[in-house]
């Protein structure tokens, strides 16, 4: 069986099963799911289902979704199609089958320009809402982005193609097929082949400077870009060039930088004294002689992990002050990072070169310790098998992508189905995932409708800012409460859409209200919602479900019936007024809901109860590892440490007691800190290799 097949059939598995549980059709499960790659991979901050068609053969009309307001994104406006075949077999679609797909939706974006057109829909019909979004905003939009999704494989060679303007405005189509996805899916990459060639396609090849001795573990070079010749590549591939995480941050602090432009506008020559240049990455660089020295020809897969803003506003003067572009250069600092070391190396040049904008804790990549602790719990914490099932089971955090699938990929079919006894396709979760559950009962739903990208920003820079400060709160009771939050959340999504009162869309808004409306009510003085009991269960009692689904109820009511002047009820639901709306109503839940809160004084001992085990368990496994590592070890770290001068007289008194042994046996007091004296000397390179 070929990994795509497999890919494919495991894909409309998930896809039929959510529909099923649900209650929606394969499609819209098929949109949410692969919207949530898109918004991941860059192609877009926010996705929002909007599903429209009319018509037929050369008057149809499709649209599946848009990516928000266009004047919050540089002025892209965003629309999606969805081409879903509900198929066992793999199925292809070639350049020639584009058009069919691609041109309802065009129809559909001229026609939502029309006065008459909207005047022939109801106000509450998602079609309504986008077309009326797109009237009020043309004039904002730089740029129109048609992103067609689909689950059959491309066999064209593009996937991103130039179309014909529309009225001045660029219009560029970018093709998601299943290959594309499947690709993502197992490594975190879009596509491994965006090659930029400076020599033939940009202007010329660029004169570099080595910066790295011949032989080193990572090449790097400094290099003069023409501000014309970034704008150029910019416009191509747009946010793909800049590095995920780092692009989030700097959406979550500021807008393209009103200083930038206009330097670029008024002392374009300025321009690189003034600015601090680019940081950047490629796996592969491709170098020339010419009659000047060195010069690179192309990259492979560029990435920007520093200088967002920059690359955005030199981007924005193709519009503003094209002619004064002739006159920018802006240095660039490019180092050769092969994909295998990315997730260490990129973090790092990231966090040390960023300087204009704060990041926190290494723009909290992957390989932040907040995410790795996470994962770590997630394969070693068990919870107990749910009432009717046999087996106890585990909840996956994907803290990068491509881990469930490869992990599970390399085992052989009786392992694989241990691994699913194990590991629930349902308790897979991803670190945008975390901070929409974390958020939802954090209350700031507003916050997670305007997409998992910025939501995920936003909860990066709380928890960044919390994790430097003090990191013991995030234990096994804190990650055992997150899982409690993300049943809750798992449960609302299955069950909103089966209720009377829900007329389809804003789903995801309804989900996140309903949720941050329960445990705002749930927190008072003395108690709160008892976490610790759903995840002992696994399950939401049935108290709490009749609670979370009157909040649903009142969530729909309030996103679906926004104030006098506001008609696109998707940007109304990012309002934090529409959160006050909700929060301010009062809900009579019963008394039954007493039985599901418990006394803040009981889940603050819980708190205490497991600190102090933990505190407990890492002292045994100290003084273990001290014992282990005998006397004579310890003698010779508190030798070096006293030639070095690097020892305390606490640090000497205790390390002298781990070498008396077995005469003396250190405490697990003492054995936590000679291990930390230890772990300190490492870092400062004291001690040999």
């Amino acid at each position: 069986m070929s990994e795509l097949y497999e890919y494919y059939r495991n894909l409309m598995a998930d896809t039929r099963r959510e529909a099923d549980a649900c209650g929606i059709f394969p499609v819209e499960a098929f949109f949410d799911r692969m919207t949530e790659r898109l918004t991941e991979a860059g192609e877009f901050d926010a996705a929002d289902r909007a599903y429209y068609q009319s018509g037929e053969g050369g008057q149809k009309l499709r649209i599946d979704g848009y990516a928000g307001d266009p004047r919050d994104s540089e002025g892209v406006l965003g629309l999606i199609v969805c081409d879903f075949h509900d198929s066992d077999n793999v199925q292809t679609f070639g350049k020639s089958d584009v058009a069919p797909i691609l041109n309802p939706l065009i129809r559909f974006l001229k026609k939502a320009r029309t006065e008459k057109f909207r005047d022939a829909l109801n106000e509450a019909n998602p079609a309504f809402q986008v077309a009326d979004l797109i009237a009020t905003t043309w004039r904002h939009v730089t740029k129109v982005k048609l992103i067609l999704i689909s689950n059959r494989q491309y066999i064209g060679r593009d996937d991103a193609v130039k179309l014909a303007e529309l009225e001045d405005v660029p219009v560029t189509l970018s093709v998601w097929d299943l290959t594309r996805f499947e690709r993502f899916d197992r490594s975190g990459q879009a596509r491994e082949d965006v090659i930029i060639d400076f020599k033939n396609d940009f202007g010329g090849s660029l004169a570099a400077l080595k910066a790295s001795q011949s032989g080193a573990s990572l090449e790097s070079y400094l290099l003069i870009l023409p501000g014309i010749q970034l704008a150029a590549i910019y416009d191509k591939w747009g946010a793909r060039l800049l590095e995920a995480n780092v692009r989030s941050f700097l959406q979550a602090r500021a807008k393209t930088n009103k200083g930038i432009q206009k330097t670029i506008r008024n002392e374009p020559e300025l321009f690189f004294p003034y600015n601090n240049g680019l940081s950047a990455t490629a796996d592969e660089v491709s170098c020339i002689w010419t009659d000047d020295g060195l010069a690179i020809s192309s990259v492979s897969n560029l990435q920007i992990v520093n200088g967002a803003q920059t690359t955005g506003s030199i981007h924005a003067a193709l519009k503003t002050a094209e002619d004064q572009l002739s006159q920018v250069f802006v240095q660039m600092k490019l180092t050769v990072v092969p994909p295998e070391r990315s997730e260490d190396i990129v973090p790092k040049i990231s966090e040390y070169a960023n300087t204009q904008n704060k990041v926190n804790a290494a723009d909290f990549f992957s390989n932040h310790p907040f995410h790795i602790r996470m994962e770590q719990f997630s394969r070693s914490v068990i919870f107990t098998a749910r009432e009717g099932e046999r087996h106890d089971t585990k909840w996956f955090y994907e803290r990068s992508r491509g881990q469930f699938i490869n992990a599970r990929s390399r085992l052989t079919p009786a392992q694989q189905k241990k691994f699913d006894l194990e590991y629930p396709k349902a308790q897979l979760f991803s670190k945008t995932d975390l901070a929409k559950f974390e958020f939802s009962a954090a209350g700031q739903p507003h916050i997670v409708s305007r997409g998992a990208q910025k939501n995920f920003a936003e909860f990066a820079k709380e928890i960044g800012e919390a994790w430097s400060k003090n990191d013991t709160k995030y234990d096994e009771l804190w990650y055992r409460r997150l899982i409690s939050k993300a049943i809750i959340f798992r449960w609302l999504e299955t069950e909103v859409p089966k209720q009377p009162w829900y007329e389809g869309g804003y789903r995801a808004n309804i989900v996140t209200y309903a949720m941050a409306k329960v445990f705002h009510d749930a927190d008072g003085k003395k108690q709160v919602l008892d976490l610790d009991g759903i995840w002992r269960r696994q399950a939401v009692p049935e108290a709490l479900q009749r609670a979370l689904l009157l909040a649903a109820a009142a969530a729909h009511d309030v996103i679906t019936h926004p104030p006098v002047g506001v008609r696109n009820m998707s940007e109304w639901a990012k309002q934090q007024a529409c959160w006050n709306g909700l929060k301010e109503r009062r809900l009579d839940y019963g008394v039954e809901f007493d039985s599901c809160l418990t006394l803040k004084e009981d889940a603050c001992n819980s708190e205490r109860e497991q600190r102090q085990r933990k505190r407990e368990a890492d002292g045994i496994s100290a003084q273990s590892e001290v014992v282990n590592l005998g006397a004579e070890f310890w003698r010779e770290i508190l030798n070096i440490g006293r030639i070095k001068r690097k020892l305390t007289p606490k640090d000497q008194q205790i390390l002298h007691v781990c070498a008396s042994m077995p005469r003396q046996i250190p405490s697990e007091l003492q054995s936590r800190h000679a291990m930390n004296v230890f772990e300190r000397m490492k870092e400062l390179s004291l001690l040999p290799n």
